[in-house]
Formats: structure tokens, sequence, C-alpha cells
């Protein structure tokens, strides 16, 4: 797994922002298998995000205070037959994180590597 830089986002972090504040465009708060099928629609992968990465993952971007989320009303869930979700919002220090990670990210594979005397 790829160590945290300090005050810096891991690739799940940002994909998981980048997708939850397209789902929030769309239909306003989202849950994790919207968000999984997006992050997964996103990249071309095949699979899903797994149940515990991403929920850890989520849990560690609402103790900075990047993601929001509450459970969804009861009756929703009930009049559709199925368990309520937790439902999530990026925020707007998520949202500001995303675009300054990402345009960090941008930057960095713009600057060209040096070349070595030994290559």
């Amino acid at each position: 797994m790829p160590r945290r830089r300090e005050g810096r986002l891991v690739d799940l972090e940002v994909d998981i922002l980048g997708a939850g504040i397209e789902l929030q465009a769309e239909d306003g708060d989202f849950y994790g298998f919207a968000l999984a099928k997006r992050i997964a629609d996103r990249s071309g992968a095949s699979s899903l995000t797994a149940h515990g990465t991403l929920y850890k993952a989520l849990g560690r971007l609402a103790e900075r205070g990047m993601v929001e989320s509450e459970w969804e009303d009861p009756e929703i869930a009930a009049t559709e037959g199925r368990p309520r979700r937790r439902l999530y919002r990026v925020t707007g220090v998520g949202a500001a994180a995303c675009r300054a990670e990402t345009e960090l990210r941008t930057a960095s594979a713009a600057v060209p590597k040096p070349r070595s005397a030994f290559a």
C-alpha cells in the first residue's frame, strides 16, 4: 500500500472524492455501492473497490472533514424494500483537497525528469 505523505491523499481517496463530486452534482447525496461503481466506471476497472477498503477510506475522509454522512430515512428504504443506506456528501474541504491534489499530480507529471549520465 502506498505510504501517505503528510497532508496528502492516497489514490483511492482522490478517486473517492472525484467520483463523489460527480455523483453529488447529479443526484445530491451518494451511497457506497454507487460510489464504488462510479470509481470502477471512471478507471475502466473490471471489478468494484473492495467493501472494507472503500469504507475505511470513507472513514478516514470523514475524520479529516472531507466527507459527511448520515443514514437515509428508514421509510424511503422500506418503500423500496431494501436496507437503509448511509448517504455521503463531499464537503467544501474535500472538494478543495481533491482539486489541489489533482493539480499537484498534474504539475508533477508535466515536469520532465532529469537525464542521468548513466542512461
